[in-house]
């Protein structure tokens, strides 16, 4: 955020009630975002509820464009779908839309921004950008600045992805499934395919044609993208597994120049958003509890990889995905326009 003292911002999120938007109004108010006046828009239903935020009460609205036009800066927290309805119509309208969904990642002409990682794809002129999967954003925090110092060759991910990336309704499945299954009571599922609790599923999102998940494919069309290196081979395996918060993901990279450990650590506990976090013998290493509520990602368990040698390198990262993931980003993107 500038230093300076910005004007105040006219604010709306879209989508306030659900998990990303209540974050995004926590964010703005952590962050001190000069938020002038701030709305909150929510299904027809919710309309006219009065809700408590950290910038005190405010009633709930259903959304329209006449009441969204006049705002500087709209966050939409909402469906694909939704996005692809309204989002272009707001942005022509005058206000920075930041679009949460996966609507216009894979748009060349739509900004796709990780704030620590490609900054400079912020343009003023450009009123529409997106915001990455949480995934991807939570991996590039740490990619970034190994390509910046070591250049990258190729990179394999593999997740554990906690069920609120499914949603409210993913952690409530967690939760009361899980006490079924130890009370002795049918174990059922709607949210996920297969029963959750004490499972993992190596399935998120649907499969597309070439036997990746539409969920890893994400992965890699999108850390193309941001880190502008649009032929980098990446390979992804996302798994679900039955945490509530807080994705995690084991990367191993292939670089250009040579990589030790010791170098990569100096490296990531310089880097922006990274919390270096990576003592082995004391059992520091990141884990899911602790990234949880945490803006940096955690980064750990650095060492070389013996499959590619010297210019190979491990590492596991955990990244609150309702925070880097979603919300926390899509504030800093906001932060770019100050």
């Amino acid at each position: 955020m500038s230093s300076s003292s910005p004007s105040p911002r006219r604010v709306a999120v879209v989508g306030a009630t659900g998990a990303v938007g209540r974050e995004m109004v926590n964010v703005l108010h952590s962050r001190s975002f000069p938020v002038g006046e701030l709305r909150l828009f929510a299904s027809a239903r919710s309309a006219g509820r009065t809700v408590e935020t950290p910038f005190g009460q405010i009633t709930l609205e259903e959304f329209n464009h006449e009441r969204v036009k006049d705002c500087d800066i709209v966050l939409l927290a909402v469906s694909g779908d939704f996005a692809k309805e309204h989002g272009p119509r707001i942005a022509a309208a005058g206000p920075l839309v930041i679009d949460n969904s996966s609507a216009f990642r894979y748009q060349p002409e739509i900004p796709l921004i990780v704030p620590e990682i490609n900054a400079g794809a912020y343009e003023p002129s450009k009123r529409l950008i997106s915001n990455p999967n949480c995934t991807t954003a939570i991996a590039v925090v740490a990619l970034g600045p190994l390509h910046k110092a070591f250049g990258l060759r190729r990179v394999i991910v593999s997740t554990y992805q906690a069920t609120s990336g499914a949603g409210a309704e993913g952690m409530e499945e967690l939760e009361q499934q899980t006490r079924n299954q130890l009370e002795g009571r049918p174990v059922t599922n709607s949210v996920f395919r297969h029963p959750i609790p004490f499972n993992v599923i190596p399935q998120i999102d649907a499969f597309q044609e070439n036997g990746y998940t539409k969920e890893e494919m994400k992965v890699t069309w999108e850390t193309r993208k941001i880190l502008d290196l649009p032929d980098l081979p990446v390979s992804c395996t996302a798994v679900r597994i039955p945490t509530y918060r807080a994705h995690s993901e084991a990367i191993t990279i292939e670089t250009i120049e040579p990589v030790t450990a010791a170098a990569a650590r100096a490296v990531l506990g310089d880097a922006a958003g990274v919390k270096l976090t990576d003592d082995p013998a004391n059992g520091v290493y990141p884990m899911p509890l602790n990234a949880t509520g945490q803006f940096d990602v955690e980064v750990g368990r650095i060492r070389v990889n013996p499959v590619f040698g010297d210019r190979g390198l491990d590492l596991f990262v955990c990244g609150d995905q309702l925070l880097k993931g979603a919300a926390l980003n899509a504030v800093q993107i906001a932060e770019l326009s100050l």
